[in-house]
């Protein structure tokens, strides 16, 4: 509350502040109230060990054996075309320049072409490979090497048809800003198994960041502590982790340690689980000034594991990031996102397409082959997918889509995924699902499943309920588990 100052000038300001008020007060309303702030289950002892002083990303035991120990996401930002990469549409190429029959259209909401828009034919030619049989695009030459270990989800939905709310959607399943992202609620749950990294990195690639924003990484209510660290490609790998001039690492040690102390008197006090991030954060920060440069140099890789990648040391790209997700990974990082925002081909939609699979297809593929020669695709869930598809219909002249929520392709691997098998079928022009709908709810409580978590079960208690990652919807796609 706001001080009269009259009447309490030169008073010690916690003496009369709302804090001061809960605390002291006695019908226990201090209590009460932070008690509920810190939730039930899992949320109550996350934020009790912070109160502690213990590390609040200590490993966690999930609620049965996971399949899954960790995340890589390839977020393929701005939508890329199933139509032209995994849904082989033949009828969409022999009705190629025609409108669409109106009832398909009836009640759909696109971002900007006009309802009257024609149909426009694949571009791109499909062959089946693997033992699997699984169709793949001839974009996808790399990809389609590994598709035996790969399951194709084509039957995917959203809710969401414009870029960042698709992005905050598929990152926190919700279009509103301000919940926790995926990575988050996996640190939440799990802990890291990382001493000297965050549980959480990210990185961003391609033409821009992504239209959702630092949002599609965020902790949203839960503590800070569990949202993503933006990792760089050049330079430091994050902003500010090297020392100034004229500052050693004694110096820097004695300073933390004076600011600790400080923070301890007041977490002891107030037992607020930000100070203990904050505590946390210096502390990782510091360890990071050591471990972070190694792990980030790719030229101590041999060079046919870069090669594998295309990667090439001090040339950031898209390969190099796919394998410093892989180093992270095998030093105990719990969840890696890529974000490639390059996907959005409104029109040159031929080029865009090649340009941007000749930027990943071989990096994708190499990261599930390499993960499975060292062991660790095992228990190493690898997601790739954008927020939405694109419509069957044209846009921008003869060479371009508009976005398309209603259906779309993600692929996953590893960690407890079914390999080698195509999930779900769209009609014949691919605007719908047809079959074995996969919504992004659905999604999300499958990749909790491999992890180990009950979905409706993984909460956190806010403004009086409890949250989850799924909402009060989704369900675990048990045909898609090994």
């Amino acid at each position: 509350m706001n001080c009269q100052d009259h009447l309490y000038r030169r008073t010690d300001p916690s003496l009369v502040s709302r804090r001061w008020f809960l605390e002291q007060c006695g019908v226990g309303l201090g209590t009460m109230a932070l008690r509920d702030l810190l939730g039930g289950g899992l949320a109550t002892a996350a934020s009790s060990t912070a109160a502690k002083g213990g590390n609040p990303l200590a490993p966690k035991a999930p609620h049965f054996a996971p399949k899954a120990k960790r995340v890589i996401f390839l977020f393929m930002a701005g939508g890329p075309s199933h139509l032209e990469m995994f849904d082989n549409k033949p009828q969409l190429a022999k009705f190629d320049g025609t409108l669409p029959p109106a009832e398909l259209l009836k009640g759909y909401r696109s971002a900007f072409i006009n309802p009257d828009a024609k149909l426009l034919g694949p571009k791109f030619k499909f062959a089946k490979h693997g033992q699997s049989g699984t169709e793949v695009s001839e974009l996808l030459p790399h990809l389609s090497r590994v598709i035996d270990d790969v399951a194709v989800i084509k039957g995917m939905s959203t809710d969401a048809f414009n870029h960042a709310p698709g992005q905050i959607m598929m990152s926190t399943g919700s279009m509103i800003f301000g919940r926790p992202s995926m990575g988050s609620w996996a640190c939440y749950g799990l802990g890291s198994e990382s001493q000297d990294l965050p549980g959480f990195v990210v990185f961003s690639t391609g033409q821009k960041g992504p239209s959702g924003g630092n949002s599609n990484w965020g902790s949203g209510f839960l503590p800070t502590l569990y949202q993503g660290v933006q990792f760089r490609t050049g330079g430091d790998p994050v902003l500010y982790l090297s020392n100034p001039k004229g500052v050693d690492r004694n110096i820097q040690r004695d300073s933390l340690d004076a600011v600790r102390q400080l923070d301890e008197i007041r977490l002891a006090k107030m037992g607020d689980p930000e100070i203990a991030t904050r505590i946390n954060s210096y502390e990782m920060a510091f360890r990071m000034q050591m471990t972070a440069p190694e792990v980030m140099d790719i030229s101590r890789e041999p060079q046919h594991i870069r090669d594998l990648y295309g990667a090439e040391p001090g040339k950031p790209s898209f390969a190099n990031t796919c394998l410093l997700g892989r180093r992270l990974l095998e030093r105990g990082v719990r969840f890696v996102e890529i974000f490639h925002e390059a996907w959005d081909q409104h029109g040159d939609l031929v080029g865009g397409l090649k340009r941007n699979c000749g930027d990943t297809d071989q990096a994708c593929a190499a990261l599930v082959q390499d993960l499975k020669q060292r062991g660790m695709l095992e228990d190493t869930l690898v997601v790739w997918g954008g927020e939405f598809g694109r419509t069957p219909m044209v846009q921008g002249g003869a060479d371009g889509r508009d976005h398309h929520p209603n259906a779309f392709s993600m692929w996953a691997a590893g960690g407890g995924i079914k390999p080698g098998v195509s999930y779900g079928e769209t009609d014949d022009l691919g605007f719908s699902v047809a079959r074995d709908k996969v919504h992004v709810h659905d999604l999300h409580a499958t990749l909790l499943h491999l992890l180990g978590f009950d979905h409706t079960r993984l909460t956190y208690r806010f403004q009086g309920r409890d949250f989850r990652l799924t909402d009060v919807q989704g369900r675990v796609v048990k045909e898609l588990l090994a």
